[in-house]
């Protein structure tokens, strides 16, 4: 079949976004059907470069699928109109598979193709979100895909995208082939993203002498080989050879020169430091694999992905043994302590390994670059990096843990430790952090109040802040007043301790502040609410320290609170340490959380008889769990399945909001927990916190109550009602809708 000259300037100015899949489909259907299109490179001349690349696989497939050899399975990603598929298939390679992401051309090449060629499948799929499994191809025919992709001004996050699918889904030994300009942008992805493990070779395609092309097309050759190994590029590329564009040519020839020059660095042996992408793409190996001994200096983040880099040891343990707390951990190493033996030597690291009892873990050295930064900021720009670092699937759903020489706390006051037959072990301790300001309640220091279950691997599960109380100035007086005797002395000191209070005015976890802002959705109807006087119910499943309670309380007077705890214990530390103390607006519950909900759900319906509630309800599950196998951290896998979410809506009755603090570390598992919401919600939205792997999400089953139309107004809204600060702006710029 002919091709048709290429379409006219308007049919061109549908495209003016190429990844824009609308405009394509606008493209397509204006050219019409019947036909094919190439940008460049035709048929002509890449019949004897490709059928040398594919050797006689096809033929010998065409001849007798049964009779031995196997005939390749390719892949041609964003096949648009192009004839190359179906030259492939006259030539004998049957079993290619097509796949564009607009319907309009693939409904038109299946009715060209379905009776001519029936074995050539075709799939209307976007290239950077495939869906086949890992493995599936032996080729991948990609002629002008990457390109499109890679516009420039673009960036390269969709680009590296489709690279990332076109490695997964390539099997071992297979052969990635790329037709391309090579522009520059796209020629520096693809000599980045297949340095590690690729045999990569480059060519021109020549053109006919009587088609003066403006530009020079390329097939790039990637074989997927071992992971680790840096291959040279084999060039048939000559700076003596005439090429249609010897500009673009010699472009190409001297950014192979460079790549060259970066690969013979890698291979000399030299400790090359790399960088956290290098490790991606496989320099030292497969990440996902623990490879005892391993170590390897890189540096940790970039401009574009971090707020700052760091200078960084992977190490994974000489000795792989059943005994080890963590998969996967960090050790932060401040600037004044970064040149100690410990911590400067390999010998010294090793020890910080095996004392960390972690398989593998990642060293981050601090400089002069992260002076005077918080260490909650250090962490929260080190987390996104550090889970690309994390082998294999963890067993057990944690956060990684993070640990420092010090651990960062510069003052500790342990007030007491205890072991619960239901939770386990706890710590409540007083701390000053490193680099923590003053001037908190004329406290030199910040100090904070901890509670910590030893269950999650030491981590702190609540954090008060804690201030003067200024109703013990006078008493502090009379003891600075009294005869200066040992005794009281004693006594005084027990005095200032004891003048300390907790903060309630103070979030120290971040997904509760995300709980406060998402509350905007339901901002009118609190609103009207405070205006009538009338009380909202709230029921928070999990008390911890009391923290958010009572900050709720305060925040929000005119919420009506119950909040469920199941250990009497971790009730009792609420009340002695950090303040705690119930009233009629907020009560306390001891017993089961689900238990609660189901009984809370008859109760109602024998009140109202089954006719609906008029006032909104809000319920909050702010459970950790126990059982780390199900891959949740939060909640309790109970708290997710259909039977409780089912209850959980009849609680709402005909609105307000159900809201979950999730923690998970698989995708899969928060796909399943996601889906099961929409199931059963009309409504869903989700918070993701930046600094960790906390999401909150906030389902409705109606939208009686929500303010889904001016998010902005309903802001405004809650920030008028909240009496202590809250950075609602900030929170809601990250709300998702989900469904």
């Amino acid at each position: 079949m002919a091709t048709t000259p290429p379409p006219p300037a308007e049919i061109l100015g549908t495209l003016g976004d190429f990844t824009s899949r609308e405009n394509w489909d606008k493209f397509f259907a204006l050219r019409g059907t019947g036909d094919s299109f190439e940008w460049y490179a035709e048929w002509p001349n890449l019949r004897s470069p490709l059928l040398a690349l594919l050797g006689d696989g096809g033929a010998a497939g065409a001849a007798d699928a049964g009779a031995g050899a196997a005939a390749p399975e390719i892949l041609v990603p964003a096949c648009g109109s192009s004839a190359l598929s179906e030259r492939l298939y006259d030539t004998g390679f049957r079993r290619i598979t097509n796949v564009d992401f607009s319907r309009v051309v693939v409904a038109d090449m299946l009715r060209r193709h379905a009776r001519t060629r029936p074995e050539m499948r075709w799939r209307v799929m976007d290239m950077t979100e495939m869906q086949f499994a890992d493995g599936s191809f032996d080729v991948i025919l990609d002629k002008g895909g990457l390109d499109a992709l890679m516009e420039p001004g673009a960036g390269t996050k969709l680009g590296t995208k489709y690279l990332n699918e076109a490695k997964r889904v390539l099997k071992s030994g297979g052969k990635f082939v790329c037709l391309t300009l090579a522009e520059s942008h796209v020629l520096g992805l693809l000599l980045s993203e297949f340095r590690f493990g690729w045999d990569m070779s480059i060519q021109a395609i020549a053109s006919e002498s009587s088609k003066k092309s403006a530009f020079q097309t390329f097939m790039v050759v990637m074989v997927k080989g071992k992971m680790g190994v840096v291959q040279t590029i084999k060039s048939s590329l000559d700076q003596s050879a005439e090429y249609c564009n010897m500009k673009q040519a010699n472009a190409v020839i001297r950014a192979l020169g460079n790549e060259t020059i970066i690969r013979e660095s890698y291979s000399s042996g030299v400790d090359v430091l790399l960088s956290l992408r290098d490790l991606q793409l496989g320099a030292i190996g497969d990440l996902k694999v623990i490879v005892p001994g391993r170590r390897r200096q890189f540096i940790l983040g970039e401009p574009e992905t971090s707020l700052y880099c760091y200078k960084a040891v992977l190490l994974d343990a000489k000795k792989q043994t059943e005994t080890f707390v963590y998969h996967c951990g960090v050790f932060i190493v401040p600037k004044a302590r970064a040149q100690e033996w410990l911590f400067a030597s390999e010998e010294g690291q090793w020890h910080v390994v095996e004392s960390a009892k972690a398989a593998r873990l990642v060293m981050v050295f601090l400089d002069s670059r992260h002076a005077n930064i918080g260490m909650d900021i250090i962490k929260k720009d080190l987390s996104p990096l550090i889970k690309d670092l994390e082998p294999g699937n963890p067993e057990e759903e944690a956060p990684i843990p993070f640990m420092m020489a010090g651990d960062g706390v510069k003052q500790r006051d342990v007030l007491e430790e205890l072991t619960s037959e239901i939770t386990g072990p706890m710590v409540v301790e007083d701390v000053v952090y490193e680099n923590a300001d003053g001037d908190q309640g004329s406290l030199p220091e910040k100090m904070f109040r901890r509670l910590i279950f030893g269950r999650s691997s030491g981590l702190v599960q609540s954090e008060a802040l804690l201030i003067r109380d200024p109703h013990s100035d006078e008493t502090d007086k009379k003891n600075k007043n009294a005869s200066a005797t040992s005794k009281k002395r004693r006594n005084q000191k027990k005095g200032s301790k004891n003048s300390l209070r907790i903060d309630h005015s103070f979030l120290g976890s971040s997904y509760h502040s995300s709980i406060i802002s998402g509350l905007s959705l339901v901002a009118s109807a609190l609103s009207a609410a405070s205006a009538s006087g009338e009380k909202v119910s709230t029921t928070v499943i999990g008390l911890g320290a009391g923290c958010f309670p009572m900050f709720l309380r305060g925040c929000l007077p005119f919420v009506e609170i119950e909040v469920v705890e199941l250990d009497p214990l971790v009730a009792e530390l609420a009340k002695k340490y950090f303040g705690f103390s119930a009233d009629e607006q907020l009560k306390v519950h001891l017993g089961d959380g689900i238990k609660f909900v189901e009984d809370s759900v008859a109760a109602n319906h024998s009140a109202s008889n089954g006719s609906a509630s008029n006032s909104i309800k809000i319920l909050v599950i702010d459970v950790d769990s126990s059982d780390l196998s199900s891959g949740l951290s939060c909640p309790p896998k109970n708290f997710v399945e259909d039977l409780f979410l089912q209850k959980a809506k009849e609680l709402l009755s005909e609105g307000g909001l159900f809201i979950i603090n999730l923690v998970s570390r698989s995708s899969s598992v928060r796909e399943m927990v996601v889906s099961r919401l929409k199931a059963i919600f009309e409504h869903l939205y989700s918070l993701q916190l930046e600094e960790d792997i906390n999401e909150v999400l906030f389902a409705s089953p109606s939208e009686r109550y929500l303010d889904i139309n001016n998010l902005d107004a309903a802001v405004a809204k809650l920030k008028d009602l909240l009496k202590f600060p809250v950075d609602v702006e900030l929170d809601i710029k990250k709300l998702q809708r989900l469904q």
